[in-house]
């Protein structure tokens, strides 16, 4: 996941899913310090430059859901990367059809016997101001 995103150890970093308390700690260990979680992060002020979520026992729509709230911590060029579980019943399409509702394209992925990981970035990432 952290190859898909080329994260940097000064980037900051919000994880999240079922086993976000773990890659913050793995994370930590690796010497990526500016680390925080869901959990411990409330205030969505787009200041992150990667998401990172691990993605199990749910559904698209639950995912879709917490990719919605999850997109407000995103500074306007952050990248989100996604890992979904071999067990998901979850086609690629699925997936990059809901990351398109949210603004969002796949650069990027990987799949192995852990699963699929994605790397997604901002359609926009400059938006620029309409005039009127």
């Amino acid at each position: 996941m952290i190859q898909l995103a080329g994260v940097a150890k000064s980037h900051r970093m919000i994880v999240a899913g079922s086993n976000s308390s773990e890659m913050f700690l793995e994370l930590h260990r690796r010497g990526y310090l500016r680390v925080t979680t869901t959990r411990i992060c409330r205030a969505p002020c787009g200041q992150h430059d990667v998401a990172l979520v691990a993605w199990r026992d749910h559904s698209i729509r639950a995912l879709e859901t917490t990719l919605n709230w999850l997109v407000h911590f995103l500074s306007a060029g952050g990248a989100l990367v996604i890992w979904v579980g071999p067990n998901e019943a979850m086609p690629n399409r699925t997936l990059r059809l809901a990351l398109g509702r949210l603004g969002f394209r796949i650069e990027s992925g990987t799949c192995c016997e852990n699963g699929v990981a994605v790397c997604a970035r901002r359609l926009e990432s400059n938006p620029v101001a309409k005039v009127a």
